[in-house]
């Protein structure tokens, strides 16, 4: 069985840091979700970046539509591997 990587995209750091404290409450993952901050082309601006958080799934057990369900209420968005 292959290593699944989640990513969602949230719209600032405070929802990408609700969202990773909630992975672990609603999901129980099992490894700490990383956030990154992903600046969008050609802007320094922090108010111009999205943050993501990194969930990896190594035995592929979280559900998609939960995910994009769960990540939807910090308007938020999970991508398509």
């Amino acid at each position: 069985m292959s290593d699944v990587r989640h990513v969602l995209v949230l719209p600032d750091r405070d929802a990408a840091e609700e969202v990773a404290q909630a992975l672990g409450e609603r999901f129980a993952v099992a490894e700490e979700p990383q956030l990154v901050r992903d600046a969008l082309a050609g802007e320094d601006d922090a108010e111009d970046a999205q943050w993501l958080v990194v969930v990896e799934d190594p035995e592929a057990r979280l559900d998609a539509g939960a995910l994009d369900t769960f990540v939807a209420g910090w308007d938020g968005w999970r991508e398509a591997p």
